[in-house]
Parts: structure tokens; sequence; C-alpha cells
């Protein structure tokens, strides 16, 4: 039986949120043209604030029933916010932000 792609094991995630290296590679391989960076955790970057926006309306509890953080919520710490709220608002922000710039 052939084993599963690293970016669907325990191997290929960060215990803090996210994809480590080995996740982000194995996922490229499988999904040729795409193109997954790392986090980014702070600043007002396009990227970041379409993350934040995306994620924060996600369906989904942030803990699970033994009040560990769930992936979802480990995602958003990585990105640089504390919740779903947090990463919508901040999404506005920097969105407001960069529009003004333009």
């Amino acid at each position: 039986m052939a084993k599963s792609p690293a970016w669907q094991r325990k191997e290929g995630k960060n215990p803090k949120g996210g994809l480590n290296e080995r996740g982000r590679r194995s996922y490229e391989r499988e999904n040729p043209g795409s193109n997954l960076r790392r986090p980014v955790k702070s600043g007002d970057s396009p990227r970041r604030a379409s993350f934040l926006a995306r994620m924060g309306g996600m369906p989904g509890p942030e803990r699970d029933s033994k009040g560990r953080p769930t992936r979802l919520l480990l995602s958003l710490r990585r990105w640089g916010a504390s919740s779903k709220a947090d990463a919508k608002r901040k999404a506005a922000a920097i969105s407001k932000r960069n529009k003004a710039k333009a």
C-alpha cells in the first residue's frame, strides 16, 4: 500500500500550524504549478490579507472538545491572528491601508 503524501501526514505539518518545508514540497510535487510559500507573519502583504480574510470565514471551531487549538487556529496564529474574528479585522485593516497606498 502506498503512503499518502507528506503534506497529509504529521511529518509534513508544522506543530505550530501550517505545513513545514517538507509538506510544502510534497504538495507541490502532487499539484504541478502550485507555489506554496511560508506564512507572512506581519506587514501589509496582500497575500496575508487574502489568507486572513479567507481563513477568518472558515467554518468549524477554533478549539476541539478538549480545549486544544485546532489546525485552523494554529494556522491563523502563524499568520499573526489570534482568532477568526481577529483575522477578519486584520484583513480588513490591511486591505484598507493597501487601497490608500494605491
